[in-house]
């Protein structure tokens, strides 16, 4: 080792104790073994989306916050399909066992309104935003919670009506996020139950006043679209339900309102997002063109009045079930 590099080792490890910090923690280098599931292809995480879940990730287990040995990301730039499967934009990543998991997940799907269309197409999302009611996406940072599980009616399997417990995820936000509780956002399985009918089942404990128990068909739509929560299939919702119970950890999902509108500005000027140190999924820029953050002072405005717009009307029961 020359004279130089061992005055420089030296000095790292003055820093780094006077830091508080040990030597391991100072280097904030890829592994080798991570380094190889870094890039654009389908089943690889973006840099700077790895770069901001670590930062954010580390920031959380600093805090004290977070103990949970995994940590979470997402690039909802990309699309919702590869070769005909569910694309695959959420990331399980595990450093003390040097595992990592690229799985599929919904996004956002928006609202179609008079004075504002902020819908997204099945394959890739363009609008964001943090406005409550927009049923869209908001990149940033987020920390897992406590479970809510919840009865949404019956459905048939194996010959035999089955209830239908659905557990949700709640998400804790910063910034641009939070408000997530006050949105109602965070994760769950890629599942929900069409209401058809009801039936008389006293028994349940889960029947109203009367008796009765909703009954419908199971609907699955993984690597989809949602109402703005993130959402996995059902195999893996219960691998990243068991990680997180009792033992929150950090969510990063890319991209943030300053990226979308810094992308627009460049896309705009006719600018290569890489010649700007800019990222978005290539396929799905073409396929929306420029994308856009919905600010909550721009929209919020707008669904209040639409929501106030709405006629009410009278709550009529479903229909028995025939046969029932």
């Amino acid at each position: 080792m020359s004279f130089r590099s061992f005055f420089l080792t030296i000095a790292a490890l003055i820093l780094a104790s006077l830091s508080g910090l040990q030597p391991s923690a100072a280097n904030d280098e890829i592994p080798a073994w991570l380094q190889k599931h870094v890039g654009l292809n389908n089943g690889q995480i973006a840099p700077i989306v790895l770069e901001r879940a670590r930062a954010h990730y580390r920031r959380k287990v600093r805090q004290g916050s977070v103990r949970n040995p995994c940590y979470f990301a997402m690039d909802a730039t990309r699309p919702s399909t590869s070769n005909g499967r569910p694309g695959k934009r959420f990331y399980i990543i595990c450093e003390k066992k040097k595992s990592f998991r690229a799985i599929s997940s919904g996004y956002g799907n928006g609202r179609k309104l008079r004075r504002a269309n902020f819908a997204n197409g099945r394959q890739c999302a363009r609008h964001f935003s943090n406005a409550e009611g927009s049923k869209l996406t908001t990149g940033g940072a987020y920390t897992t919670a406590e479970f809510r599980t919840s009865f949404k009616g019956y459905y048939r399997s194996g010959g035999k009506k089955t209830p239908f417990l659905r557990t949700f995820l709640p998400f804790d936000g910063e910034g641009d996020t939070s408000n997530a509780r006050e949105r109602d956002i965070g994760g769950h399985t890629a599942v929900f139950l069409r209401w058809q009918c009801r039936f008389k089942n006293p028994k349940s404990r889960h029947a109203d006043k009367n008796g009765y128990t909703p009954f419908g068909k199971l609907v699955n739509y993984t690597g989809g679209r949602s109402n703005g929560c993130t959402t996995w299939s059902p195999s893996e919702t219960k691998r990243i339900l068991s990680m997180v119970k009792n033992n929150p950890t950090s969510l990063y999902i890319y991209p943030e309102s300053d990226d979308i509108n810094a992308v627009a500005k460049a896309v705009k000027a006719g600018k290569p997002l890489s010649s700007a140190g800019l990222y978005w999924n290539s396929t799905c820029l073409r396929s929306i063109g420029t994308p856009k953050f919905w600010p909550k002072r721009t929209l919020q405005p707008i669904i209040n009045e639409w929501r106030n717009s709405l006629v009410k009307r009278p709550w009529k029961p479903l229909p028995i079930c025939k046969g029932a």
